[in-house]
């Protein structure tokens, strides 16, 4: 089997599936907004999921292979995502998003003075603008003291 548009589209939907059961019966413990956690989920995979049938519908077209190193990296990129989501908690917002910021830019050829700034500033600036400016808890963590 040839790898086409219609193969990732039926991935999509899967991928869309998934989100959909597991994000559905997301609950908070208080409400803290009117259409709670379950939103962010349902949405995205509505968007993956329409994705994946407009490919499943027009698609067919062949679809080139990754360039050599390219499926290596998607797969640390995977590991990264996991890392992120288990450590978020614990590391919290800042540092988990700075570190995560970090080995992405590095996976991606940035300079380790480059990718440090950036994270670092990532980190510190969206949790500014999410925990601060628009009123969204985010977990701080190790460094809840200083927070």
């Amino acid at each position: 089997m040839t790898l086409n548009d219609r193969v990732l589209g039926f991935a999509a939907l899967v991928i869309a599936i998934f989100l959909t059961v597991f994000g559905y019966n997301l609950e908070s413990e208080f409400s803290y907004e009117p259409v709670g956690p379950k939103a962010f989920p349902l949405i995205i995979a509505l968007i993956i999921g329409l994705c994946g049938l407009r490919l499943i519908i027009t698609g067919g077209n062949e679809v080139e292979p990754n360039p050599k190193g390219a499926n290596a990296r998607i797969f640390t990129m995977l590991l990264y995502v996991a890392a992120y989501a288990f450590l978020f908690q614990w590391l919290g917002f800042i540092l988990s998003t700075a570190l995560m910021t970090i080995f992405v830019a590095r996976l991606f050829g940035g300079t380790w003075i480059k990718a440090v700034i950036g994270g670092v500033c990532m980190g510190i600036l969206f949790f500014l603008l999410f925990d601060k400016g628009l009123d969204v808890v985010l977990p701080t963590g190790i460094l809840g003291d200083i927070l």
